[in-house]
C-alpha cells in the first residue's frame, strides 16, 4: 500500500529502519562478541544474580577433550549447553555455566607418543615428569584453540576461568577422592581378564571401546577323552574365533541341559582331516553343521548313541598339545571338565573351551570354584606378545605393531594342524571391539588391576540410597533424576544393574596417580596390603594442590610423605594412573561443591552430553558420585544423539561427508549453526548438510523479515504512543491473547529442554499469525492513519511484541536478537541477554475472544480463496478493488463478523453480508459462501482503496480517512 502521487507519497507512515535484509553474519557477530566482553555481560548476570537473590541454575559441562579443532558434534553439544543456560537466566534463575575440559589420558598421551615415533624415539626412555609436562603444554595449546572457537558459536559462560582436569586442585581433588575409595573399601586389587589394547599396552574402559567387524580365524579343536572306558577313543570338540588363546586353555564346560551324542565318521572326502572309525562327542542341535564345516557329506556320519550328563561328567580331557616333543609339559595335565551354565547349542559344538584369563564367563565360574590359582595363566604379555619361554610360541605377537594380525594365529593354528588337533578351520567376520583411540582390535588379558566394588557395602554414613555403589546408583536412576528423553534412564539403569566391577588402574603415564601405598611382602587378601592413614592421605592432597600430580612421580616422594607414619621400606608405591572417566567423574567436586559458581550442595540440576555418555561421563558420574556422596551428583540427565549427514550416513572424513562448524560460521554465521540446533529433534540423531543448511537459512531470512517489519514500524515509538490494552481493538487484544498463550508455552518448553518446540511455537506464529495475517491487515492503519487510537494501539503491540520476540529467540539466535536490540536501543551498555522474558499479565487471556475470531479467521479464508481466483484471472490486481458479499449460514458467526470491521480484516473496500448463490466455498469451512463483486467508487490516492466518498472531502482524491489524517 502506498500512494499515487509523489505529494501523497511522502505523507504515508513506511517503515524505517538501518536494519538490513541481510544479515552479513559471518562478519559481523565478531563485532557483537568483542561488544559482549567488553562490557562484561556473563559477569555483569552474575552480580544480578547476587543482587536479586536469585535461585541458582548450574548445567555442569562434561569435558571434552583438549586434542584437536571442533568438529559438528561439538557445535551441537555446546549450542544446547547454550540455549538451555541462557533460557533458565532469561526465566529468573542465576544460570551459571563454566566450561572445562578434561586434560589427562590416553587421546593427549597417543599424540606425544606419535611424535616420539616419528622421531625414533621410545616414550619408556623419557623421563616421566618431562614426558607428562609434554602433555600439559599439548592440552594446553588445545584448550586455548578450543576455547577461541566454542566463543565464535556465541556460546556463554565464564571462559576466563573454565575447569581444566590438570589443574593443580582439580588433580589435588581427584586423588583426594579416589582415596575415599581407598578408606571406605570399596578399592581393592584383583587379577581378573580386562578388555586389554596391546597397540596401547594398557587397560580400556567400556566407553574407551567401539565395535567394528573384522575377520577372524575360526578353528573346531579336538580335545581326545580319557578316564571312561566307553569313550576313551572319542573327542569332545570344541570352537573358537581366538586361536590364541588355545595354549591358555585350562578347561572345557558343558550345558548340563543340553542333549549330546556320540558321533561316529564312516566315510571322508579326499581332503579331511577326519577319518573313518573317528568318534566326536558333539550337541545333537550342532552336530550337522561341524561335520559339514569339516568338509563331511551326509551320510558319512552315524550317530551312535546319546551322552547323558552323567557320563560327561565322569571323563577327563587332554590339550591337544598334551605329549608334544618340545612341550616341557605345559600342557600335560589333564584338563578340567564340567558343567557350565552359560553354554548353549545355538552356536559352536555345544563345548566350550575356557581360558579364564582371557574371559569373564570362564574367570567367573572358576572364581567362585576357588579354582582360580589353577586355571589363571600369565601367556600374553602387555604388548599382545606370548612371554618369551612359551614353548613353540614364544615371542608370537596377537596384533603387529600397528593393530593388524600378528603371527600369534597362524602359529597356534599351524601347530594344532602338525598335531592332529583340528577338526576344521575357517575365517569369520563379525563384530569385534576395537581401542576408539588407536582403532586396533582389543584383548581380553588377565592383568593385576585395581578395582572399585559395586557390591561392596560401606558404613559411611551416606546410606541414605543404599550401602552399595550399586544399590545407590540404581535408586537414584528411578529417584532423583529426571530423564531427557526417558529412555535414557532404561539404557542407564540396564547398565548399571549388569556391569562389573570398575577398573580404576590405566598402565599410563598421563593421569592423576592411584594414590596408595601396598605392604611388601603382603597379598591383595590381607587387611593390611593397602596402607589407610587419613593423615598421609591428607599429606598427598596438600603436596598436589602446591606442586600438581607430577609431584607423585620425582623421587624421593614416597619417603617425603610416609615419614613418620610408615617406613618407606615397608610399603610399595603404586605408579598406575586413574582411569580418565574417574577424572571426569570427579567434577562434581572440584567444580560443582569447591567453586563459588558451583553449588551449594554440589549437585548439578543438568548433565546434558551425547548418547555415547551413557557408558561414559554420565555413568563415571553417578558411580564415583555414589562412592563418595553416596548419591548422582545431578537432578537432569540430556541426552542428544548423533550428527549424520543429510543421507544418515556416518560422517567420515574418508567418505568426504563432514562438515565443520568453521565451514558453517564462515559461509552463513553461528546463528544459522545454532538455528540449526533449535530446530532439530536434538534427542534422536539428526542430519546436516548444505541442502539442510539452505532451508535453515531460509526460516532464518522469513523471521528476521518479521524482525525487520517491527523495527520499521516502531522507529519512532515513544511512551506517550502506548495505549492501555482495555482501550484496544478486538484484534490488539486477540494479539495479546495470543502472547499470552506463546508465552506460557515458550517457557514451558525452555524447562522441559525442547527447544525444537519453542522455535516452531515462535516462527508459526511469525509467520502465520503475524505476517500473513496481523501484519498483512494492520500495514493500511500503520502507513496511513493519523495519530488514531487504532494506530496506538497497534504500534503498542508492535512494542510488546518486539520485546517478547527478541527475548524468547534470544537463548537461540544470540548474535541476531542481539542486533534487533541494539536497532531499538542503541550502542550503550544495554544488551537482550542483560534482560529476563517479560512478565505477560494473566489478564491478556481471554478463551472467548480467542474462539471469536477463531471463527472469524475461518470466514476470512474463505473470502481470501475467493479473491484469489479473481486475481489469478485478473479481475483484479488487487484485494482493496473488491467488495465480496458473504453468505454465513450460522448466525451466531455472522454476528461475530458483523461486530467488526471485516473489510479491513480481509483487506477489500468493502463487505456486504447476504445471500449468496453458487458462491465460492472452501472445504472444511462449512456454511460459508463468498460471490465476488468490485468494489463501488474511487481509488484514493492516497490508501488505494476504492470508495464512494473519494474526492468529497478537504484533500482531492483522498477518502475520509486520508483527508482527516493529512490535516
Amino acid at each position: 500500500m502506498c500512494a499515487d502521487t509523489p505529494e501523497y507519497k511522502e505523507t504515508i507512515n513506511l517503515p524505517k529502519t538501518d536494519f538490513p535484509m541481510r544479515a552479513g553474519l559471518p562478519k559481523r557477530e565478531p563485532t557483537w562478541l568483542a561488544r559482549w566482553e567488553k562490557i562484561g555481560v556473563y559477569d555483569r548476570l552474575r552480580e544480578k544474580g547476587k543482587s536479586d537473590n536469585r535461585t541458582p541454575f548450574v548445567l555442569h559441562d562434561g569435558p571434552p577433550y583438549a586434542n584437536g579443532h571442533l568438529h559438528i558434534g561439538h557445535a551441537l553439544n555446546k549450542t544446547i549447553k547454550d540455549i538451555i543456560v541462557r533460557s533458565h537466566q532469561m526465566m529468573g534463575h542465576d544460570a551459571r555455566y563454566v566450561p572445562g575440559w578434561d586434560c589427562h589420558g590416553l587421546p593427549i598421551e597417543w599424540k606425544i607418543e606419535e611424535k616420539y615415533r616419528k622421531k625414533g624415539k621410545n616414550k619408556d626412555d623419557v623421563n616421566v615428569v618431562d614426558f607428562r609436562r609434554e602433555c600439559r603444554a599439548f592440552a594446553e595449546e588445545w584448550v586455548g584453540v578450543q576455547r577461541k572457537e566454542f566463543k565464535r558459536l556465541g556460546i556463554t559462560g565464564n571462559w576466563e576461568n573454565p575447569y581444566l582436569t590438570m589443574d593443580y586442585h582439580a588433580e589435588a581433588v581427584i586423588a583426594d577422592e579416589f582415596m575415599k575409595f581407598l578408606m571406605n573399601g570399596t578399592l581393592y586389587q584383583g587379577s581378573k581378564p580386562v578388555m586389554w589394547s596391546p597397540v596401547e599396552k594398557t587397560a580400556l574402559a567400556e566407553a574407551e571401546v567401539e565395535y567394528h567387524d573384522k575377520e577372524s580365524h575360526t578353528i573346531w579343536v579336538k580335545f581326545k577323552v580319557s578316564g571312561n572306558a566307553d569313550l576313551n577313543d572319542a573327542f569332545v570338540v570344541i570352537w573358537t574365533t581366538t586361536p590364541w588363546t588355545i595354549p591358555s586353555n585350562k578347561a572345557v564346560v558343558f550345558g548340563a541341559g543340553i542333549d549330546y551324542g556320540l558321533y561316529e565318521v564312516t566315510g571322508t572326502p579326499d581332503e579331511c582331516w577326519l577319518s573313518v572309525g573317528d568318534k566326536y562327542l558333539l550337541a545333537d542341535n550342532l552336530a550337522d553343521d561341524v561335520f559339514k564345516k569339516a568338509r563331511l557329506e551326509e551320510g558319512q556320519y552315524t550317530r551312535l548313541r546319546s551322552v547323558g550328563a552323567d557320563e560327561l561328567t565322569n571323563i577327563e580331557l587332554s590339550h591337544p598339545l598334551a605329549g608334544t616333543d618340545g612341550s616341557g609339559g605345559e600342557w600335560d595335565q589333564p584338563r578340567d571338565f564340567r558343567a557350565a551354565d552359560f553354554v548353549t547349542d545355538t552356536e559352536g559344538t555345544g563345548f566350550v573351551h575356557c581360558a579364564p584369563s582371557h574371559g569373564m564367563e570362564e574367570f567367573e565360574l572358576y572364581r567362585d570354584l576357588g579354582m582360580l590359582e589353577k586355571v589363571i595363566t600369565y601367556n600374553v604379555m602387555d604388548d599382545g606378545g606370548f612371554r618369551a619361554d612359551l614353548p613353540f610360541f614364544g615371542g608370537k605377537y596377537i596384533l603387529n605393531r600397528k593393530g593388524g594380525e600378528g603371527d600369534a594365529n597362524k602359529a597356534v593354528i599351524d601347530k594344532l594342524v602338525e598335531v592332529g588337533g583340528l577338526l576344521a578351520r575357517g575365517k569369520i567376520k563379525h563384530s569385534y571391539p576395537h581401542s576408539w583411540r588407536s582403532k586396533a582390535p582389543i584383548i581380553y588379558r588377565n592383568t593385576p588391576q585395581w578395582f572399585a566394588s559395586v557390591d561392596r557395602k560401606m558404613d559411611d554414613g551416606m546410606g541414605d540410597y543404599g550401602d552399595t555403589i550399586r544399590e545407590r546408583a540404581l535408586r537414584s536412576i528411578d529417584e532423583l533424576v529426571q530423564w531427557t528423553p526417558q529412555k535414557g534412564r532404561n539404557r542407564l539403569h540396564a547398565m548399571i544393574s549388569d556391569r562389573p566391577d570398575w577398573v580404576l588402574s590405566r598402565q599410563r603415564a598421563w593421569g592423576v596417580p592411584l594414590t596408595c601405598f601396598t605392604k611388601v611382602g603382603a597379598l591383595p587378601t590381607d587387611a593390611d596390603y593397602l596402607l589407610r592413614n587419613a593423615e598421609l592421605n591428607a599429606r598427598i592432597k596438600a603436596e598436589f594442590e602446591e606442586h600438581g600430580a607430577d609431584v607423585w612421580f620425582e623421587e624421593g616422594f614416597k619417603e617425603k610423605v610416609l615419614g613418620g607414619i610408615a617406613d618407606p621400606a615397608d610399603y610399595d608405591q603404586v605408579f598406575d594412573v586413574l582411569d580418565v572417566w574417574f577424572d571426569s567423574g570427579s567434577t562434581h567436586a572440584f567444580v560443582l561443591r569447591d567453586r563459588e559458581d558451583g553449588t551449594e550442595d554440589g549437585i548439578a540440576d543438568v548433565y546434558m552430553e551425547g548418547t555415547d555418555q551413557h557408558r561414559g561421563w554420565f555413568h563415571s558420574s553417578l558411580l564415583q558420585a555414589c562412592g563418595t556422596k553416596g548419591r548422582a551428583p545431578y537432578k537432569n540427565v540430556v541426552t542428544h544423539g548423533f550428527t549424520l549427514d543429510e543421507k544418515g550416513m556416518k560422517m567420515s572424513k574418508s567418505i568426504g561427508n563432514t562438515i565443520s562448524p568453521d565451514q558453517i560460521v564462515k559461509q552463513y554465521g553461528a546463528d544459522i549453526a545454532r538455528l540449526w540446533v533449535a530446530q532439530t529433534d536434538y534427542t534422536a540423531d539428526q542430519r546436516i548438510g548444505p541442502e539442510i543448511l539452505k532451508g535453515v537459512a531460509d526460516s532464518y531470512r522469513r523471521l528476521r523479515n518479521t524482525m525487520r517489519y517491527m523495527l520499521g514500524s516502531l522507529g519512532d515509538f515513544t511512551e506517550a504512543d502506548r495505549t492501555d490494552p482495555a482501550d484496544m481493538p478486538e484484534l490488539e487484544r486477540w494479539v495479546l491473547h495470543r502472547l499470552a498463550e506463546l508465552d506460557e508455552q515458550i517457557q514451558t518448553s525452555y524447562r522441559a529442554f525442547d527447544f525444537n518446540a519453542v522455535w516452531q511455537a515462535v516462527f508459526n506464529f511469525a509467520t502465520l499469525d503475524l505476517s500473513a495475517f496481523y501484519f498483512d491487515i494492520r500495514k493500511d492503519v500503520l502507513y496511513c492513519d493519523g495519530d488514531t487510537n487504532r494506530r496506538r494501539s497497534a504500534r503498542t503491540v508492535l512494542d510488546i511484541l518486539f520485546h517478547r520476540m527478541t527475548a524468547w529467540l534470544a537463548p537461540i539466535l544470540v548474535f541476531t536478537m542481539e542486533e534487533a536490540w541494539l536497532e531499538r536501543y542503541g550502542a550503550d551498555e544495554s544488551s537482550i541477554h542483560l534482560t529476563d522474558f517479560p512478565k505477560t499479565p494473566a489478564s491478556w487471556k481471554d478463551a472467548e475472544l480467542a474462539a471469536k475470531w477463531d471463527a472469524i479467521r475461518s470466514v476470512r479464508r474463505v473470502v481470501t480463496g475467493a479473491l484469489e481466483i479473481e486475481r489469478r484471472e485478473k479481475t483484479i490486481g488487487s484485494s482493496l478493488e473488491a467488495a465480496p458479499v458473504v453468505q454465513i449460514d450460522d448466525s451466531s458467526v455472522k454476528d461475530l463478523v458483523g461486530s467488526i470491521e471485516f473489510d479491513d480484516i480481509c483487506i477489500t473496500s468493502g463487505v456486504e453480508l447476504g445471500a449468496v448463490s453458487n458462491g465460492f466455498t472452501l472445504d472444511g469451512t462449512e456454511g460459508v459462501s463468498v460471490q465476488f463483486a468490485k468494489a463501488e467508487g474511487e481509488k484514493c490516492q492516497r490508501c488505494w482503496k476504492v470508495l464512494p466518498d473519494v474526492g468529497q472531502h478537504a484533500h482531492v482524491g483522498c477518502c475520509k480517512r486520508c483527508s482527516d489524517a493529512l490535516g
